[in-house]
């Protein structure tokens, strides 16, 4: 039987009926889960892929760092993978895990969202996760145009612009002087959070200026552009990118579901993410069958990244998949008589 063959057994959640069976599983349809989809049925493997089309970058228009896509629309990348991943027999389903289960032979019984459900083998959950942004108005529906927050994926295009850093965590003086690489017109707006006489000195020694009072809104242009963010005395910061470092959320309702629970990122005292433990080789969590990739493990990972993290997380799954049927095929082979 083919892959493809096999796939077409178990459509997926899009109508697909209780008990359908696939050898793996993949939860997501980011670049983490198409690189271990892709990899897994190059290797003769049986897929599915469960797509709730909420990948987390989404809201960008470019994607930068990925040799050969640099400057690319996340969403053309998704599109080739996985049309690359179809050809070779994945098979896809419009629907997100909300639970699973484990099965009495190690296997696994996925639920949707749509009401139906998956058995397979092995999971490779690349879930991703989800931004928790700052509640300031007019922040989230600019967020990945020039409300930003990693240089090496948008600090080229804002160079040598004016550009405000918001301080939200435990990070913000780290991150104005990261952003201070691109542009030396940087702002960090204190935002109520205190800063030492150290950083002080060490911001006004790289030129950073720090604006103090809460952010209260954004000021745009006619042609609606970011102009600037105003404080809570009516001053205006002017810039034209605002710096954002959000918190971030796991998705992880099947791992959760199978007793695995979340860890808490914490950065000088304060919580600021959950993710998903797994070892950074393998993708290996500590249920047996479980892989992850991606952004709900490794939640600063790039898009590159975390593409590698799939392909390796698949690797390690297939290799764990031959061990299974090494197993079986030498008790099966030592309980037949030997011939005359």
């Amino acid at each position: 039987m083919t892959n493809a063959d096999r796939a077409d057994e178990a459509t997926g959640a899009a109508g697909a009926e209780a008990g359908a069976e696939v050898e793996v599983l993949v939860v997501g349809a980011g670049a983490a889960g198409l690189g271990g989809a892709l990899t897994l049925a190059r290797a003769r493997r049986s897929v599915l892929v469960l797509d709730s089309g909420s990948p987390r970058n989404a809201p960008a228009r470019h994607m930068h760092g990925y040799p050969g896509f640099d400057g690319a629309n996340p969403a053309e990348l998704l599109a080739r993978a996985r049309a690359e991943a179809t050809a070779y027999g994945v098979r896809f389903a419009e629907a997100a895990a909300i639970a699973a289960d484990r099965l009495p032979d190690g296997g696994f019984l996925v639920r949707c969202d749509d009401g139906s459900s998956v058995r397979a083998a092995r999971l490779l959950v690349a879930t991703g996760l989800v931004d928790v942004l700052p509640e300031l108005p007019g922040l989230a529906g600019r967020w990945g145009r020039d409300v930003l927050h990693c240089p090496y994926c948008h600090g080229w295009e804002v160079r040598d612009r004016p550009l405000a850093v918001l301080a939200t965590g435990p990070t913000a003086v780290h991150q104005a002087q990261l952003w201070r690489q691109w542009s030396d017109r940087i702002t960090l707006l204190r935002n109520g959070r205190p800063l030492t006489p150290e950083q002080y000195g060490e911001l006004a020694a790289r030129g950073i200026a720090v604006a103090d009072g809460a952010a209260t809104g954004l000021r745009l242009t006619p042609d609606d552009r970011l102009a600037g963010v105003e404080l809570a005395d009516g001053t205006v910061v002017a810039c034209e990118a605002l710096v954002v470092a959000p918190g971030f959320a796991a998705r992880a309702a099947v791992l959760t579901a199978l007793g695995l629970p979340l860890t808490e990122v914490v950065r000088e005292g304060q919580t600021v993410g959950t993710v998903v433990d797994a070892d950074p080789n393998t993708g290996a969590t500590a249920l047996p069958g479980v892989w992850a990739a991606g952004n709900v493990t490794a939640p600063f990972e790039k898009v590159v990244g975390a593409a590698a993290q799939g392909v390796r997380a698949a690797a390690a799954i297939n290799a764990d998949l031959i061990a299974v049927e090494i197993r079986r095929a030498t008790g099966a082979h030592r309980a037949t008589p030997a011939t005359p």
